[in-house]
């Protein structure tokens, strides 16, 4: 060109870079995850354990959950045990139909595995609400109950907490 531009050749390097890196990760990273998901595939036991997770991520991580509206209480298998469900929504169709409650339908996950579980149609009036976020809901059924999010509204709670905070500090 005869003279010379300051800084041309950065942005012609991050040009090329980044144009590369978009081919790589669309093309060759989708040929790379199904060769790997091919070969998981035919080991016997990692097959399944694979299986189990990749179903767990591609519900929770995925944004799968985002189908969970609500966290519920609701009592199940018998009345004075309590089980958390997500409401997944309302009750239609058939089941509605011949049903004289507003019913919701409401997932109830399996510990560990929350990609698992039942299917129940519970009348509205039967779920109690929490608080908690789908999220955190969705860590307590995975960690068995040892993550537990705190109660939002539990004030004394959060007193002690803050109190225990600030000691620490000293």
């Amino acid at each position: 060109m005869g003279h010379s531009i300051p800084g041309l050749g950065v942005i012609i390097v991050l040009i090329v870079v980044t144009a590369i890196g978009a081919l790589v990760t669309n093309f060759l990273g989708r040929f790379m995850i199904r060769l790997g998901e091919r070969i998981l595939n035919r080991l016997p036991v990692i097959r399944t354990v694979y299986g189990v997770f990749k179903q767990i991520f591609d519900a929770v991580l995925a944004q799968s959950a985002d189908a969970f509206r609500d966290v519920v209480l609701v009592e199940y298998p018998r009345k004075g045990i309590w089980v958390i469900g997500f409401i997944t929504g309302p009750t239609k169709g058939e089941v509605q139909r011949v049903m004289e409650d507003s019913m919701v339908n409401v997932f109830i996950p399996t510990t560990p595995n929350p990609t698992s579980g039942f299917l129940l149609f519970i009348p509205r009036k039967d779920c109690i609400l929490l608080e908690m976020s789908v999220e955190e809901g969705v860590k307590l059924v995975i960690s068995g109950g040892i993550v537990s999010p705190p109660d939002r509204n539990d004030k004394d709670n959060q007193k002690s907490n803050l109190i225990d905070e600030n000691q620490g500090d000293n």
